[in-house]
């Protein structure tokens, strides 16, 4: 299963890097594990946010799902399919 990824930017202060430097490599992690796993250890008591699809996504998902029949396989280049369209 693929997780979807975002990169963050974080400027700190000098001592504060190297203090979590150090810390990292007490756990033999890199800095960005280590501070990945104070996040995730800060927000692990809290439940994963859950949102209702609206009507207008769940109206297309339904449509979506109907039409998969009328579906084509395509084998070969992409770019050489849509050319003979």
């Amino acid at each position: 299963m693929y997780t979807q990824q975002a990169q963050i930017k974080l400027n700190l202060p000098l001592p504060l890097k190297e203090y979590l430097e150090s810390r990292a490599d007490k756990f033999g992690m890199p800095l960005a594990g280590y501070i990945k796993h104070l996040i995730l250890k800060d927000v692990s008591d809290m439940d994963y946010p859950i949102y209702q699809a609206s009507e207008r996504t769940e109206k297309e998902y339904k449509n979506a799902v109907e039409e998969r029949t009328h579906a084509i396989k395509v084998t070969g280049s992409i770019d050489t399919f849509l050319e003979n369209i």
